[in-house]
C-alpha cells in the first residue's frame, strides 16, 4: 500500500514537472512573437497597410518566393525521386551536399552565391558575356531563394517517395513500358500530399529569406528588398512597419504550418 502512494505520488511529480517543463517552452516561443503584436495599434494596421514602402516589399517577395519555389518544385522533385527509387556509388555524399543549404549558415550560402555567379565568380564571366550582372538584381533574389529554399521541398518529396507501396509500383511496372507513365499516373499522386507540405514549406522559407539575399543581391528597394530585407531597413527608419511586416510574415508562417499539419494527419488517419 505504500509502495503504491509512493508511486502514485512519483508519477504526480513527474507529471507536474513535465507540464511546467512544456509551458516553460511555450512560453519562451510564444511571448517574443506576442511581443511584436503588441508594438502595433489596431487603428495604425491600415495605416500601415498603404504603406508605399510596404506593399513594394509584399509584391517583391510573393513574386521571388512564387518563381524560387517552381524552380525548386521542377528540380527538387525529379531529383527526390530518383534519390528515393535508385542506389548507386556516392548516393550519401551527393545526398549530404544537396542538403547543405538547409544547415549552411545563411553569410556563407550569400558568400558561395557571390563567389558563383558575381561578374569575377566562379560562373559570373559566362553570365557578362550573355550581357548579365546577376548581383543586385531581382534574378540574384530568386537564386538566393532557391539555393536555401529547395532541400526543404528535397527531402518532403524524397520521404515521400521512399514511403511508396513497392508492390503498387512494381504491379503497374508490369502492366506498362513506361517508366513516365508510371510516375505520373501512379508515384507522383501517391506522394502528392508530402510534395505540396515540401512546396509549402519551400515558398515559406523563401519568403523569410534574408541572409543569404542581402550579401548576394543586395538590398535595393524595389528590385531585391524582400519583406525580411525591408523589417531590417524599416526598424531604423519606419518602426511600425518593421513591426506591420513581421506580423504579415508570422501570419504566413503559421497559417502554412497549421495547413502542413491537417495535411499530416489527413494523411496518418488515411493510413490507420
Amino acid at each position: 500500500m505504500k509502495h503504491s502512494f509512493v508511486k502514485s505520488l512519483s508519477d504526480k511529480i513527474i507529471i507536474v514537472i513535465l507540464i511546467l517543463i512544456v509551458l516553460t517552452y511555450f512560453l519562451f516561443v510564444f511571448v517574443p512573437i506576442l511581443a511584436i503584436f503588441l508594438r502595433i495599434e489596431p487603428s495604425q494596421v491600415n495605416a500601415q497597410l498603404h504603406n508605399a514602402g510596404i506593399i513594394e516589399a509584399i509584391k517583391l517577395s510573393l513574386f521571388t518566393a512564387g518563381a524560387s519555389t517552381l524552380i525548386a518544385f521542377v528540380l527538387a522533385v525529379p531529383t527526390a525521386y530518383f534519390m528515393a527509387t535508385r542506389n548507386f556509388p556516392g548516393k550519401t555524399i551527393l545526398d549530404t551536399i544537396i542538403d547543405l543549404p538547409i544547415v549552411l549558415p545563411p553569410a556563407v550560402a550569400g558568400v558561395a552565391l557571390l563567389y558563383a555567379f558575381a561578374p569575377r565568380g566562379l560562373l559570373g564571366p559566362i553570365f557578362n558575356r550573355l550581357g548579365y550582372i546577376l548581383p543586385g538584381s531581382t534574378l540574384a533574389v530568386i537564386i538566393a531563394e532557391t539555393f536555401v529554399a529547395s532541400p526543404f521541398l528535397l527531402r518532403s518529396a524524397k520521404t515521400g517517395f521512399e514511403a511508396m507501396d513497392k508492390d503498387v509500383i512494381n504491379s503497374a511496372k508490369m502492366l506498362t513500358s513506361s517508366r513516365l507513365r508510371v510516375f505520373f499516373t501512379i508515384s507522383l499522386p501517391m506522394t502528392m500530399r508530402a510534395i505540396i507540405s515540401g512546396t509549402m514549406m519551400t515558398w515559406a522559407r523563401a519568403l523569410g529569406e534574408f541572409g543569404a539575399t542581402l550579401m548576394f543581391a543586395g538590398n535595393l528597394p524595389g528590385v531585391t528588398q524582400t519583406m525580411p530585407l525591408a523589417i531590417y531597413v524599416f526598424l531604423y527608419s519606419d518602426p511600425l512597419a518593421g513591426v506591420m511586416l513581421s506580423i504579415i510574415l508570422i501570419a504566413i508562417a503559421f497559417g502554412i504550418l497549421i495547413t502542413i499539419k491537417l495535411i499530416e494527419q489527413k494523411r496518418f488517419r488515411q493510413k490507420k
